[in-house]
């Protein structure tokens, strides 16, 4: 779709406020943004001595500080290697998984915490961590699902390339308090498409028309080689099937190696997928890149997803002071 087909197809919706990809331009990577109301809630991996970064937003353009809003680490977690928040709504508050480093074996993990509020601070009191996978070179990359019927689900990444193992997208049941997983653990899918490389990585889940679509991020985070694929199934749980031989979002105009995406939808009703990339000319840390935060319009053709990647497309307005939200669990 023509990028001035795509603001004539959104202005029908939105207010003509727009913006410049990045949304946010210092390092935010493996960002998870959470919708409570009219206000939006983006996290991301560990940076600048903080455990989990974190902004507010009324347009998803103009971005308020709340710095760390992890508590206190549990005993067995280090820190520095906070990694790939992702946070669900359950009945009396939030629960965050997220990655850390399990400081017994020196492998990533996930933990799970919880906070009344999504502004924190998240606390995790448990004594181990709540995946391991040890035989399999530890896990990362949660991301939690709520399916229409209400069942939650788990979805993560073993680590095998830390280990000369392969890498497989993994999934079980949550209880509905998300303190618990149930049932038994499913691997769904691997890297096995020339373009991913060693690694699969970032599940997300997104269902549409009684489809579920896994979307996922391969290749090497620190290189242009990184992008995103996805994976249709039937079922949460599987099985799922690669759709293309190839990334649907791939490194593109200054956008580099983009990944860690999610999906959002916003109070106008249009779908984004969100992620971090490198900018071309500084890509890797050793560059002086950071893996900024961006946000695409995702629209569907024939029940796929399709994404019009542009450097201008409306968002939706700030509400006023008045119209402002209260928090809510809902």
């Amino acid at each position: 779709m023509p990028v001035e087909s795509a603001l004539t197809s959104y202005s029908e919706n939105v207010p003509l406020s727009t913006f410049a990809n990045p949304v946010i331009a210092e390092d935010f990577a493996d960002p998870f943004i959470l919708r409570q109301g009219l206000l939006y809630y983006a996290y991301s991996t560990a940076f600048g001595g903080e455990e989990l970064p974190t902004r507010r937003s009324y347009d998803l353009l103009n971005w308020t500080n709340l710095g760390d809003t992890m508590g206190p680490l549990p005993v067995w977690a280090e820190r520095g290697f906070t990694w790939a928040p992702d946070i669900m709504a359950v009945e009396d508050g939030f629960m965050l998984y997220y990655t850390a480093r399990h400081r017994a074996s020196e492998q990533q993990v996930i933990g799970a915490a919880f906070s009344t509020s999504p502004e924190g601070p998240f606390l995790d009191t448990s004594e181990t961590p709540f995946i391991s996978q040890h035989e399999l070179g530890g896990v990362i990359d949660a991301h939690a699902f709520i399916d229409r019927d209400g069942q939650r689900y788990l979805y993560w990444k073993n680590d095998g390339n830390s280990c000369g193992l392969r890498t497989f997208i993994w999934v079980q049941r949550l209880s509905d308090d998300g303190r618990q997983l149930v049932g038994e653990r499913v691997a769904l899918i691997g890297n096995d498409q020339h373009w991913e490389g060693n690694l699969i990585e970032a599940p997300f889940v997104h269902a549409r028309d009684g489809q579920y679509f896994l979307f996922y991020s391969a290749a090497h985070y620190g290189d242009e080689t990184y992008g995103v694929g996805y994976a249709v199934g039937s079922s949460p749980m599987g099985p799922f099937q690669k759709v293309q031989d190839g990334p649907l979002l791939s490194t593109f105009g200054e956008v580099a190696g983009p990944g860690g995406q999610g999906i959002l939808s916003d109070e106008a009703g249009n779908t984004w997928m969100y992620y971090h990339a490198w900018t071309k000319g500084q890509v890797g840390y050793e560059a002086g890149g950071a893996r900024s935060l961006r946000c695409e319009p995702l629209w569907w053709n024939q029940g796929h997803p399709v994404l019009e990647s542009s450097a201008f497309l409306p968002l939706p307005a700030p509400p006023s002071e008045n119209e402002m939200p209260a928090l809510s669990l809902a």
